[in-house]
């Protein structure tokens, strides 16, 4: 099977009159989610840009002047096929369709991803002609705002023309994944409470959290002992709806997109441990230190001013754990949100610690202003890593942004949505067992979702309430436990760093006419997967292969020599 050759349309001056009016173009995301899987692709910057050596082209935005419109149809009619995630209202009246952009709701995906519940997504492009009919009920539909909702459309619609096809999304998928994980606006004032009074994120200080858009009522569920917890990774399910489309369309077309496992062959799920060293009591970094090695863990230790002494912190990295930042900008504790002070505070733990980088960074109580200042910060530092992302209360731990991936963020409409160079690694939550917040229960939930999607089952422990709470290191005994059962490894942040860096500089180059993979560029110290969609009738009996995306995909395995001389 060839490899399809996938181009991804941004047009460059559509956005640049967005920009001008001020307007973010989360089309730009896309360009992330390809990246994190290594699907190679071609950016085009306007219509007329090698369309015609494309056989699929994903249209994130459309120029829709007479020419570019022409340039997009002629490419349908010969047999291209556009997987359309915009509104383009001109191209919708072309094929007869009306345009709305709606709100919120929740989208009942195809059944062959195994979602079990609907996504949540926050924006509609609909294009609608009359009342529903012949949609087909296998590639999903969406519903507004609950998940009982009134039917709004089909998930996919699609626009026969000559030869090829549109396939347009109804949901905006981009401005979903960035809205859940990163919000919709920046953060200048609190964010709604839970009616319940589980969660109070009204408590006069900004912070992550409070630029949250799941729902308090739809996106919660509860464990046997009564935890209220979010449950869905749904921004990590709207990415596997594109892949899903992706494939099939190539697939449909005798051809492939192979894609790249995310974590090294022999290692199927990944934990991350890290903890806040509030108060810098030493008794409690022994108690800590002590229950790490006897569980076999390694850690990141965040560490907020003044920090520990000198031979403390030599024994913390003596023992293979990672030194981190814990940026303190909570006004209660004479915190103050600048570039300035965020600059003082590292140089002061390098100084301390004897650290001539540090990867990792989480604010001190998720503390968070604006959109992308934290990202800006960390990148003119050389900080890798931000942890800030997790739930500050009891009531909203999970999956309170719809993530548990590495991702790198996007950056507002003043910075031209660009990627920020640091990867976010959020927590799902704190000090299980401790006497105010959750319990043991949402151990396995969380596990199970995390282990779906592939990526970091992320837990922060405080050595604090190691010292004082016994029931919290029993809870982090059960924890490591139940995590290593279910086939989990333990990474330090900086591990997770390093490894989802170096995997994406592997490029897959090709599919041979045996369906090998051709991959150039550095995976380091590692065995590298690669998955390759395949129609599920074919007899595949002597390859390795897994339904991933909801399709057949055979395993491929690389070394590290194979991909420097492949």
């Amino acid at each position: 099977m060839r490899m399809a050759k996938i181009g991804l349309l941004l047009d460059e001056q559509a956005a640049a009159d967005k920009w001008t009016k001020q307007e973010n173009v989360f089309a730009f995301y896309i360009r992330e989610v390809l990246d994190h899987l290594g699907i190679p692709y071609q950016v085009l910057s306007n219509q007329t840009d090698s369309l015609k050596e494309m056989d699929l082209l994903i249209a994130g935005l459309l120029n829709e002047s007479r020419q570019s419109l022409d340039g997009l149809l002629s490419f349908v009619e010969a047999g291209g096929t556009v997987i359309h995630l915009s509104d383009s209202p001109k191209l919708a009246s072309w094929a007869g369709y009306k345009t709305e952009s709606g709100g919120n709701g929740y989208g009942y995906t195809p059944k062959g991803l195994g979602h079990p519940k609907p996504l949540r997504f926050l924006k509609t492009n609909t294009w609608y002609k009359g009342a529903p009919s012949g949609w087909n009920a296998k590639s999903g539909f969406l519903v507004s705002g609950s998940p009982k909702g009134p039917v709004l459309s089909e998930l996919w619609t699609v626009i026969h023309s000559g030869s090829g096809k549109i396939v347009h999304c109804q949901a905006d998928i981009p401005y979903s994944i960035v809205g859940i994980q990163q919000g919709i606006e920046p953060i200048w004032k609190d964010g709604e409470p839970a009616p319940d009074g589980t969660a109070g994120i009204d408590d006069g200080q900004l912070k992550a959290d409070d630029s949250f858009t799941l729902d308090w009522s739809f996106d919660r569920a509860e464990t046997e002992t009564g935890m209220n917890y979010f449950s869905e990774a749904h921004a990590d399910k709207w990415r596997e709806v594109l892949v899903h489309k992706l494939a099939e369309m190539a697939l449909e077309k005798g051809l492939t997109v192979p894609f790249a496992g995310r974590w090294p062959e022999g290692i199927e799920h990944i934990a991350t441990i890290s903890h806040d060293s509030d108060f810098n009591l030493e008794e409690s970094a022994d108690i800590t230190l002590s229950l790490l090695k006897e569980c076999e863990v390694h850690s990141t230790w965040c560490m907020i001013e003044p920090g520990y002494e000198r031979p403390l912190y030599e024994r913390i990295k003596q023992e293979g754990h990672e030194l981190a930042f814990h940026y303190n900008a909570l006004e209660l504790e004479n915190g103050l949100w600048s570039e300035k002070e965020f600059k003082r505070q590292l140089q002061d733990l390098k100084s301390k610690a004897d650290l001539k980088t540090v990867y990792t960074n989480k604010n001190h109580y998720t503390r968070f202003e604006g959109w992308g200042e934290l990202f800006e910060w960390c990148e003119n530092e050389g900080i890798q890593v931000d942890q800030s992302r997790g739930p500050s209360k009891k009531g909203n731990i999970g999956f309170l942004f719809g993530t548990c991936l590495p991702y790198y963020p996007i950056a507002w409409h003043t910075e031209n949505n660009r990627q920020y160079n640091v990867l976010e690694l959020g927590f799902l939550t704190q000090d299980l067992n401790h006497h105010a917040l959750a319990d043991t229960s949402v151990i396995d939930p969380f596990l199970e979702e995390v282990k779906r999607i592939g990526g970091v089952a992320h837990f922060l422990f405080h050595q604090l309430h190691f010292l004082e709470q016994p029931k919290v290191s029993e809870a982090f005994r059960k924890l490591v436990k139940t995590a290593r059962d279910r086939r989990f490894e333990f990474w330090t942040s900086k591990q997770i760093a390093i490894w989802e860096r170096e995997r994406r500089k592997m490029k897959i180059e090709g599919i041979s006419d045996s369906g090998e993979p051709a991959v150039s560029g550095a995976v380091t110290g590692a065995d590298t997967v690669i998955w390759v969609p395949v129609p599920k009738e074919a007899h595949w009996e002597k390859e390795a292969a897994e339904i991933r995306y909801g399709h057949l995909c055979l395993k491929k395995i690389f070394s590290h020599t194979q991909a420097q001389t492949s």
